[in-house]
C-alpha cells in the first residue's frame, strides 16, 4: 500500500470536479445561515456527521469489496433530493474518470461500464482507492474531509472570507473527523455479515431542501 496515494487522491487539485460544487455551502450562504467562521463551523460540523459519515461507510464499504450496485442503490436510498443525486452521479462520473486515468485498472473500467451515467462519487472513491492500494480507513477520511472542505473552500469565495479562517475551521474540526471517520469504517465492516442496511443514513433535511432551491436558481456560481 502506498499512503501517499491518499494524498492524491484528496488534493483539491485532483481532477475530480469537486471545484465546481459547494456542498450546500452557496444555498447556506443566501440564506444568512453561513456569515462568518463561526456560522461556517456549525454548517462543517452538521455536514460532517451526517452527509460525511454516510459517504465515508460507503467508500469503506466499496474498499472492502462489497457491490457497488447495492451500494449505489443505499446511497441513492439516503439521498432524497434529486438534485443532490444527480450532482453525486455527476462527480462520480468525473472522479472516474480521472482515477481511471491515475491507476488504471478493470475494476474501475468495469464500473465504469455499469454505471455509464456515473455511479454516486463515495461508490466511486472507494472502488478508486482500491485501485490505488488504499484501505478502508484512507477512503473514509478522505470522504469525511471533503465533505467539510468543500463547503470551507467555497466560502472563501462566496464571502470573501479569509482562507486562513476557513483552514482554521477545518483544523477545530480534525478530532471529529477521527471520530467520523472511526464510525464509518465500523460500519462499513458489517455490510459483509448484515447487508447495506448496517451503514448509517445519518440526514440533515435542510441540506435536501437547500438543494432543491439552489438548483432552480437561474444563476449561480456553484452547480450544487
Amino acid at each position: 500500500m502506498s499512503r501517499a496515494a491518499l494524498l492524491v487522491l484528496a488534493d483539491g487539485r485532483f481532477p475530480a470536479g469537486g471545484h465546481a460544487h459547494s456542498g450546500g455551502a452557496e444555498a447556506a450562504v443566501r440564506a444568512g445561515r453561513i456569515t462568518g467562521a463561526a456560522s461556517l463551523e456549525d454548517f462543517c460540523r452538521g455536514r460532517l456527521h451526517t452527509a460525511g459519515l454516510v459517504a465515508g461507510a460507503l467508500a469503506a464499504a466499496a474498499v472492502l469489496g462489497a457491490e457497488p450496485e447495492q451500494l449505489d442503490a443505499a446511497a441513492d436510498a439516503r439521498t432524497p433530493s434529486p438534485a443532490l443525486r444527480s450532482a453525486a452521479r455527476r462527480l462520480g462520473r468525473q472522479l472516474l474518470r480521472a482515477t481511471r486515468a491515475s491507476w488504471p485498472c478493470g475494476e474501475l473500467d468495469a464500473l465504469a461500464r455499469r454505471f455509464p451515467k456515473g455511479a454516486h462519487q463515495p461508490v466511486v472513491l472507494g472502488v478508486a482507492a482500491r485501485a490505488a492500494g488504499l484501505g478502508p480507513d484512507d477512503a473514509a477520511y478522505c470522504a469525511a474531509y471533503e465533505s467539510v472542505s468543500g463547503p470551507a473552500t467555497a466560502t472563501v469565495r462566496l464571502l470573501g472570507l479569509d482562507p486562513f479562517d476557513a483552514t482554521g475551521v477545518l483544523a477545530r474540526l480534525a478530532p471529529e473527523l477521527d471520530r467520523v471517520a472511526d464510525r464509518a469504517v465500523t460500519a462499513a465492516r458489517r455490510v459483509a455479515d448484515d447487508g447495506v442496511d448496517a451503514l448509517p443514513a445519518a440526514s440533515g433535511p435542510l441540506l435536501e431542501v437547500a438543494a432543491e432551491w439552489h438548483a432552480a436558481w437561474p444563476v449561480r456560481l456553484f452547480a450544487s
